[in-house]
C-alpha cells in the first residue's frame, strides 16, 4: 500500500479490525519512510457497478463520490461516522446484489433518500433539494408538507 503522504510503497499493518458490521476490514497502516500513520479499508465487491445517468451517459459507480454526497447532507449534523459508513455500505450492498449491473442513478438516489429519511431529517431534506432539483424556497415547503416532516 503506498503511503498517502510520501509515496512510498513500504507500508507496515499496525492494526486490522472487522469494520462495517463485517463487511470490510479495518487497517491501521504506517509508513516506514515518513512514519505517518493512516487508515485503509478493504471491502468485498460482488461486480463492478456501472451508473446510467439521466443523460443517458454511463459511469464507472465510485463508492467515494456517494459518500462525499452522503457527507454534504450530513455536513455539521450530530452524527456518527461509523453509521454514515454502514449507511453507504448499506446501500451497496443492496446495489451489487440486485443482479443488474447498469444502475440507473435515480435508483441510488432512491436508495440514499430512503437511508436519510431514517438517519437525519434535516439531511434528508438537503439530500432531497439536489436530488429533486428545488429552485425556490416554496420547493422546500412543498416537500416538507408532503412529507409530513417536523410533525
Amino acid at each position: 500500500m503506498r503511503c498517502p503522504y510520501c509515496s512510498n510503497e513500504d507500508t507496515q499493518v499496525k492494526d486490522s479490525r472487522a469494520a462495517e458490521v463485517g463487511a470490510a476490514i479495518r487497517r491501521r497502516r504506517q509508513c516506514q519512510g515518513c512514519g505517518q500513520r493512516f487508515t485503509t479499508f478493504e471491502r468485498v465487491q460482488l461486480r463492478d457497478l456501472t451508473v446510467l445517468k439521466r443523460s443517458g451517459r454511463k459511469v464507472r459507480f465510485d463508492r467515494e463520490k456517494l459518500m462525499r454526497s452522503v457527507g454534504i447532507a450530513l455536513q455539521k449534523r450530530p452524527m456518527d461516522p461509523e453509521r454514515i459508513e454502514n449507511m453507504v455500505s448499506s446501500i451497496v450492498r443492496r446495489l451489487e446484489s440486485e443482479g443488474d449491473p447498469l444502475v440507473p442513478s435515480d435508483q441510488i438516489g432512491k436508495l440514499v433518500m430512503e437511508a436519510l429519511a431514517n438517519l437525519d431529517q434535516v439531511a434528508y431534506v438537503r439530500y432531497a433539494s439536489v436530488y429533486k432539483e428545488f429552485s425556490e424556497t416554496k420547493d422546500f415547503a412543498r416537500f416538507i408538507d408532503d412529507e409530513k416532516l417536523g410533525d
